[in-house]
């Protein structure tokens, strides 16, 4: 509310201060009543300036209104009526922009509020029941219709539908979900319906996490505003004591007056954060999260990047690529023992083999007695001979026969970074699949265009083996990675690159990344909201697991501190003239605050268009 009221004072009073300086310039007042309503405004509109300059001492700051303060007040103690008028027109101006800004930060979580599911419908007994959101528990079965946006994080149990996804991932095109698959909530239904087992409710929605992480990255404070602070301590600082040597020399106040008006660095105090708020809701309608202003620069200041490879470089998803037959067996029966055994596992390699085999129009057989030994292999009986899926090792210690000549085709596979199920039926080996888990889209091009804007150097962390590794190292373009890294070594691998002399940045998902991820320079986390720890850790989340959007955030970052540099370019020619102008003795106090007021609008404005090009 009190907010409210200052916006409302600040429009009020820069009406007032413009139509002072029109009935001023007008000579519409008469000249006794114009010196006492040109001073009336010019000493009331002083007082905001002065209560936040002190506002700001107390707390130990040095900001910007310490300089136009002392402008100010050396203004009226030379009855300089029309200059003091002309520095807070400028000063209102500057903080009606700086609402402008805080309207803009907020924007997008409103926007995300908007897209907040209100009511749901939750199974009561044989019928549907329309209730609050905020009455589903977890475990309750929900309904979800055709236009309708999804209440929880859940199952779908049945049905089958197309999801928009925007709200989280940015992209517009639609997913289908089938029953088993997971859906989020504030998620849409554009085709079909479905029925959700609800698995997350409330505060424990990825919808209100991503809420969540909105507020955080407005709340913490832009490194740049860090930046303005410090610069001001300093210019402050130098303009007050050439200020006095000014005066010293030339025992002239309205020169030093004038020189004061021209050097007010109230536009970079505007024009910088309203830069990086543009491009923190801008990379927030493109599912990409910013934690503050702060991780932009760090980012732009990185030159390793540290990437995990599986859920990140790769899919997490085990794709069979190749497959062998010996001892004169058919592949279709090859396929047939395979899935039989397989199709009850839910380990990675086994679904893919079911996968694989599925989209040959192979059937099953009926085998019997199934039995998964972790990470190792399957087992099943089929016609009184045991079918035996797994690893070399596995299949060793299983008793079947492996000559020579099938383990060189094995350890051929194996050599050329694929994993190898060997699968087994009675004693003897009969064949075996090479998978690979599947790599993203974009990978290279990303790494590639990546270099473009000055990453040096990527390096991969894996719990695979060299040779899987190295394939994927060959795949993307990676410089060097590291095999057979377990979780809890992430961290020190991370450490090891740490330095003064550039950023590192570390990309990754899971459980098991969100340590290294808060110890490197920049964490990324990447995954559909994947991990909530990980995502914690992380100064950047991408809503989904697009990796070319790690493209997008160095681009931003680079294009973001182009626009400031050319703001303090502009800023600093601005002020040359100007101060050229004043010892040329063209610029007298009053006209130096009116130069002064119209060319902090140059900044400011090369900041906004922000809003809109970042979009492109």
């Amino acid at each position: 509310m009190k907010k409210k009221i200052k916006i409302q004072f600040d429009f009020v009073l820069l009406g007032i201060l413009l139509l002072i300086l029109v009935l001023h310039y007008g000579k519409v007042i008469p000249h006794q009543y114009d010196l006492f309503y040109i001073a009336g405004t010019a000493v009331i509109a002083t007082v905001p300036v002065i209560l936040s300059t002190f506002r700001s001492i107390e707390k130990k700051k040095v900001s910007v209104d310490l300089l136009a303060s002392i402008a100010l007040i050396a203004s009226l103690l030379a009855q300089e009526w029309t200059s003091a008028v002309f520095i807070n027109l400028m000063l209102t101006s500057a903080r009606l922009l700086g609402a402008y800004t805080e309207r803009k930060t907020n924007s997008a979580l409103e926007q995300l509020l908007k897209l907040k599911p209100l009511r749901a419908k939750i199974k009561s007994g044989a019928t549907w029941k329309e209730v609050p959101v905020e009455e589903v528990k977890i475990g309750d079965t929900v309904l979800v219709e055709l236009g309708e946006r999804i209440p929880v994080d859940g199952k779908i149990i049945e049905g089958e539908a197309s999801i928009d996804q925007s709200s989280f991932t940015g992209e517009s095109i639609p997913v289908s979900k089938f029953p088993h698959d997971s859906v989020l909530s504030s998620t849409i239904v554009v085709s079909g319906h479905i029925i959700v087992l609800a698995e997350k409710i409330g505060k424990d929605t990825s919808f209100e996490k991503v809420i969540q992480l909105v507020k955080e990255s407005q709340e913490k404070k832009p490194y740049m505003d860090t930046f303005v602070e410090k610069f001001a301590r300093v210019y402050i600082v130098a303009m007050i004591i050439t200020a006095v040597l000014l005066y010293t020399i030339s025992l002239n106040s309205h020169l030093v007056l004038a020189v004061l008006l021209v050097v007010c660095a109230d536009d970079i105090a505007i024009a910088i954060p309203l830069a990086f708020v543009a491009a923190i809701g801008n990379a927030a309608k493109q599912g990409i999260i910013i934690k503050g202003g702060s991780v932009i620069e760090a980012l732009s200041k990185v030159k390793m990047i540290i990437v995990d490879k599986t859920g990140t470089l790769t899919r997490g998803k085990m794709k069979v690529e190749d497959f062998v037959t010996f001892n004169s067996f058919k592949e279709s029966d090859l396929m047939k023992l395979a899935r039989s055994a397989c199709q009850m596992s839910n380990h990675p390699s086994s679904k893919a083999i079911v996968e694989f085999i599925t989209t040959k129009n192979v059937d099953p057989e009926k085998a019997i007695r199934f039995k998964e030994f972790g990470g190792r292999g399957v087992c099943a009986l089929y016609k009184g001979k045991k079918i035996t899926v797994g690893t070399k090792t596995f299949l060793k210690s299983s008793k079947i026969y492996i000559n020579g000549e099938m383990m060189k085709k094995v350890l051929k596979k194996e050599e050329q970074g694929f994993n190898v199920n060997l699968v087994g039926y009675g004693k003897e080996l009969i064949g075996f699949f090479a998978l690979s888990d599947e790599l993203k889209e974009g990978i290279k091009e990303t790494i590639k265009e990546l270099r473009e804007f000055g990453i040096q150097e990527f390096v991969m962390l894996t719990g695979d083996n060299e040779k899987v590794a190295q394939r994927i190292a060959d795949a993307t373009g990676i410089d060097k990675f590291y095999a057979n890294v377990l979780p809890e070594n992430k961290v020190k691998y991370v450490e090891r690159h740490l330095n003064k002399k550039y950023k590192v940045a570390m990309i990754g998902d899971g459980v098991n990344d969100a340590a290294a991820l808060g110890i490197a320079d920049v964490g990324i986390a990447m995954g559909e909201i994947g991990s909530d720890v990980s995502i914690e850790s992380a100064e950047i989340v991408i809503m989904d697991d697009d990796f070319r959007k790690v493209a997008k955030l160095a681009k931003l970052s680079r294009y973001i501190f182009t626009v400031v540099r050319r703001n303090f370019f502009i800023w600093g020619i601005v002020n040359f003239f100007g101060l050229l102008l004043v010892f040329m003795k063209i610029l007298q106090p009053t006209t130096a605050a009116a130069y002064n007021f119209v060319t902090d609008f140059i900044p400011i404005l090369n900041s906004i268009r922000l809003f809109r090009m970042i979009k492109k």
